[in-house]
């Protein structure tokens, strides 16, 4: 008996210790959620005072300037006749209607009240979108949703967009995801849909999800809210309503071209292709109804499945790709997309994610090239990521086995420490398998846009610059290190090694590092990965010292007798390096990459090399 209450006071004992490491391991837990939702909402507060700053400061005739055009003195709701023959005004006939009562407020006034109104409404979409997961939401998730949609709707294109020209844009999307998440009431839900369609008319598709999911009271009433919505205006203006219906059929060709790359829509696409007349008319109603058709299934069926605010951003990207014009504060539908999870591996299901994200929230230019191959591709970035949530993206169901349990990512088995009084970083741990090649190109490509970026942007002048210059320089002599000017001058003398290092300069810069990740990627993924985080890491160093420390570098030091062997004897007060002069800041060279990234090269290729042995 003794020994039968000692053995369940020692397991007692087990289980109290094992009890409060478990506590002890939630309480972390919950203590880093709620630093990090904390720190969340700081960039929420601070994006939010960001954007009320830039917009605030600029000069009233440069700042909410689509609003100005409506309401301002001289906008078109003060001008008698036609709202549209200025050619400024590019909404409904109700959306000029419901914006006519602000024409009486004051400018500066109105100004403050509308961009923090804007903020409210992004605000606002951000919760109800967040609230809207589907089920079942983990509570990390559940507490970091809301700041982080608002600050996602904070940094995209469409936000900033509408913040900048004080567009309405935010409303009709707000308006609909109200009628789907938050109103309960059937006619209520088609009333805020109705309205919707009638400040977007292509919006009316989602009156067509709610008779196809089994809400037709909703998809009735909707349809007559817009149809009541529509006449009114008609009743009140209606040379306007025959402009804008019939003239314009619903607004095609108003504002801008419809082939400006600001239309991202399929009927911008194709005019910016080269098509026109009837036969581009012909292809774009094909297309459009073969969009609407697929994307409608889709949406259906993801609503059925319990992912309804999937359904609802499916929807809004056909709405985008369907419309006769898409302006890029329209475009809110592609950002909504992120829910869906897309791909069976823990590893990819943050590819579309990501893709989403980068699309929405950079310029194109920034994403691709300026080559001929790829210009048509980043010229419709917004619209193909439309397309591609809206018809092809393959979204899981969450009948499917992998939508709560994806396939585990492998990792190599950890190495013991070359040194033994060093040991490795404990969350170094290395994935075995590639990673997606569309979204390590996209982030290749928009790192090497942040390091133009930021070369551009070092502003200090050449003073400073020489003066780092001079620092960098004494500091060597007094180390005996400086055998720059040595090398130079003997590289020079020798023909065959000076044209093999000016060649190396002009030609293989770029490249032997994409070669070496080339086929690291396709051979060795699992070293792919070190030697890429590698070379950003050391990359991005460089950009802190480009931008905290600008240095020129020795063939731009006067006095030092270097001599520039590709480009010649230059003008330090204006020198020409060809095309690189206009788009690169010569002073913010230092630390060189041409140098740092020859080293990274030599010095992966000893390391595979002798693994290889």
């Amino acid at each position: 008996m003794e020994r039968w209450e000692g053995r369940r006071s020692v397991t007692n004992a087990d289980h109290s210790v094992r009890g409060g490491a478990v506590a002890d391991a939630m309480t972390n837990t919950e203590t880093r959620t709620g630093l990090t939702r904390a720190l969340l909402w700081l960039v929420v507060a601070v994006l939010a005072v960001r954007q009320m700053a830039v917009v605030l400061r600029q000069p009233p005739g440069e700042r909410l300037t689509d609003l100005e055009t409506w309401i301002g003195e001289n906008g078109v709701l003060h001008v008698t006749g036609s709202l549209y023959d200025s050619g400024r005004f590019t909404g409904t006939p109700f959306a000029g209607l419901v914006l006519k009562p602000l024409t009486a407020s004051a400018e500066a006034s109105l100004g403050i009240a509308w961009t923090f109104g804007s903020l409210l409404l992004v605000a606002a979409l951000g919760v109800v979108a967040a609230r809207a997961l589907p089920a079942p939401v983990g509570r990390r998730t559940a507490l970091l949703a809301v700041p982080v949609a608002i600050t996602l709707l904070m940094l995209s294109l469409p936000v900033r967009n509408t913040l900048h020209l004080g567009q309405t844009s935010i409303l009709p999307v707000l308006l609909v995801l109200l009628a789907c998440f938050v109103v309960r009431d059937h006619r209520l839900q088609g009333v805020l849909v109705g309205l919707a369609a009638a400040l977007q008319p292509t919006l009316l598709l989602f009156a067509a999800l709610l008779w196809l999911t089994g809400k037709r009271r909703a998809s009735v009433t909707a349809g007559a809210a817009f149809a009541l919505c529509t006449a009114a205006a008609w009743a009140a203006v209606p040379k306007d309503s025959w402009t804008y219906w019939v003239h314009h059929v619903a607004g095609a060709g108003l504002g801008e071209r419809p082939d400006s790359l600001a239309n991202q829509s399929l009927h911008g696409a194709l005019l910016r292709l080269g098509f026109e007349g009837p036969a581009e008319i012909a292809l774009f109603l094909v297309l459009a109804a073969a969009v609407t058709v697929v994307g409608v299934r889709r949406a259906v069926r993801y609503a059925q499945d319990g992912q309804l605010l999937l359904a609802v951003a499916v929807t809004g990207c056909v709405v985008v790709a369907v419309s006769p014009t898409a302006w890029q504060h329209q475009l809110l539908w592609v950002l909504l997309a992120v829910v869906g999870k897309v791909g069976k591996r823990a590893s990819d299901r943050l590819v579309w994610p990501a893709v989403v994200v980068l699309v929405i929230t950079l310029p194109a230019k920034m994403l691709l090239p300026n080559v001929g191959l790829v210009i048509p591709v980043r010229d419709n970035v917004l619209l193909l990521a439309a397309l591609g949530a809206a018809c092809f993206a393959p979204f899981l169901l969450r009948t499917s086995p992998y939508w709560q349990r994806p396939i585990p990512t492998d990792h190599a088995r950890p190495v013991a420490a070359r040194f033994a009084r060093v040991p490795l970083l404990p969350f170094w741990r290395r994935v075995l398998h590639r990673p997606n090649l569309l979204l390590e190109l996209l982030l290749i490509r928009v790192v090497y846009s942040a390091y133009a970026q930021v070369r551009l942007a070092a502003t200090a002048g050449r003073p400073l610059a020489e003066e780092h210059g001079r620092q960098i320089h004494a500091i060597e002599q007094w180390l005996h290190i400086d055998i720059e000017l040595w090398v130079n001058h003997t590289v020079v003398q020798i023909t065959w090694l000076r044209e093999f290092f000016d060649y190396y300069y002009l030609t293989f810069h770029f490249i032997v590092p994409l070669t070496i990740l080339g086929v690291l990627y396709a051979r060795r993924p699992a070293d792919y990965r070190w030697v890429r985080s590698s070379i950003g890491f050391a990359t991005l160093l460089a950009l802190v010292g480009f931008w905290l420390y600008p240095l020129a570098p020795p063939r731009l030091m006067p006095g030092l007798g270097f001599i520039d062997t590709v480009h010649g004897v230059q003008d330090f007060a204006k020198p020409d390096y060809g095309t690189l002069t206009t788009v690169t800041n010569q002073y913010a060279a230092m630390p060189s990459l041409h140098f740092g990234w020859s080293l990274w090269c030599g010095v992966v290729i000893v390391m595979l090399a002798r693994g290889c042995g």
